[in-house]
């Protein structure tokens, strides 16, 4: 029950690399999300800026109630809800990135943000919440799902028909669409193409989503595209580990994914249903492997509950969802043999592949939709109030020790 975590000159910054696996044990100044759900966080500098789909924020101890649209921030020493920091947001946010000079990228479902159309995708100033003049996308026809930002450049990625359909890469500063950057996903599981997760990494950017093709390439669910020139093309990297099936219900499951702190490997994480395979997985991939039918480094199976997210240390890789077990390839719905308890949360040996001891717990509920390593250690964003058998309403930091 660690009451605060020493964080001084705490900025945001990327790869995190954390030499040890994080404390099991929950910092107690975070502040709760008081109904909802959170979908994503980004650190900015020592600010930690929450975005979902919620009203109302606390602070740690629950003394004061503030009224939020979907969005709020917080000091990440203290646990300081920002009182400037109050946009109204029309819709759910599901991305973030960290801007320049103090500002935060939020993409999402809505219409506008403090009465001014916006759709999708906006560009905010952390000190009052205001959009930042001269930053216009032009998304069109859907939603903004994943964000992910590399110097001058703003990687997008949702189920929109524009600027391109699906993903796009934008001008940080001005928004317009790149023309350098014209991968077009296709062949959808779907109706239409989505874009769940992406990253980026040493010249890499790694997609997932509910698409077959990467510019008529195949790539089932999951691709890999050259970043490092002027011109992005489909890296020579396909895997054929997500073409099978999984649950009807879930005709495309890949969902979360992240690079290593050095680039050279990938996680990914999917739902599925209990049917063996990819479904329910957690697995490592090499960034640089080349040819038609790269396999897994490892799998780790949940053995029928799915992970949505996942994040990547030099100690660790940290996935989440609303699974009981890990290192259950032989369970159904039950924990074959081999299995350990893992609820809600877990951390996998990056090399091994097997769930290392850590295990602190959350109450299970949808499950962890997104993890935010940065150098204090581990943000976790979800739907439910306990993490670390303590009170912890939807957000909630594993310290370094």
């Amino acid at each position: 029950m660690l009451a605060r975590v020493a964080l001084a000159a705490i900025i945001a910054s990327a790869p995190v690399a954390h030499a040890h696996v994080v404390s099991a044990d929950p910092i107690d100044s975070t502040p709760h999300v008081l109904d909802g759900i959170v979908n994503a966080i980004a650190v900015v500098g020592r600010t930690v800026v929450v975005g979902g789909s919620f009203s109302e924020v606390t602070d740690a101890a629950r003394t004061v109630v503030h009224a939020r649209d979907n969005l709020f921030a917080y000091d990440l020493p203290t646990g300081r809800i920002l009182p400037g920091f109050a946009p109204v947001v029309s819709g759910p946010v599901h991305g973030l990135a960290a801007g320049e000079r103090g500002t935060v990228y939020v993409g999402g479902e809505f219409h506008g943000v403090n009465n001014t159309s916006s759709r999708a995708l906006a560009r905010l100033r952390l000190s009052d919440g205001a959009l930042v003049p001269g930053f216009a996308p032009r998304i069109r026809g859907g939603t903004v799902t994943a964000l992910a930002r590399q110097g001058g450049k703003l990687y997008v990625g949702g189920d929109f028909i524009g600027p391109r359909e699906a993903l796009a890469r934008l001008d940080a500063a001005t928004g317009v669409a790149d023309p350098g950057f014209g991968i077009t996903p296709g062949a959808p599981l779907t109706s239409g193409v989505k874009i769940y997760s992406l990253a980026v990494a040493r010249g890499r950017l790694a997609v997932d989503g509910t698409f077959t093709t990467l510019d008529g390439h195949s790539r089932p669910q999951l691709g890999l595209i050259d970043i490092s020139g002027p011109v992005a093309r489909v890296a020579p990297w396909r895997t054929e580990a997500y073409a099978r099936k999984c649950a009807s219900a879930f005709p495309s499951y890949v969902r979360g994914l992240d690079f290593s702190p050095d680039g050279r490997y990938f996680a990914v994480v999917t739902t599925g249903g209990a049917r063996g395979g990819m479904c329910d997985t957690a697995a490592r991939f090499e960034t640089y492997a080349r040819g038609s039918d790269i396999r897994p480094t490892w799998v780790n199976a949940t053995g029928g509950d799915s992970l949505y997210a996942v994040a990547v240390t030099e100690a660790a890789i940290y996935v989440g969802g609303h699974q009981r077990w890990l290192d259950n390839p032989r369970g159904r719905d039950s924990a074959g043999p081999g299995a350990v308890s893992r609820p809600g949360i877990a951390a996998i040996h990056p090399r091994t592949g097997k769930a290392l001891s850590w295990n602190p717990t959350r109450e299970r509920g949808i499950g962890v939709k997104v993890f935010s390593a940065h150098p204090g250690g581990l943000l976790v964003g979800s739907d439910t109030t306990r993490l670390g058998r303590e009170y912890h309403a939807r957000i909630g930091m594993f310290p370094l020790p």
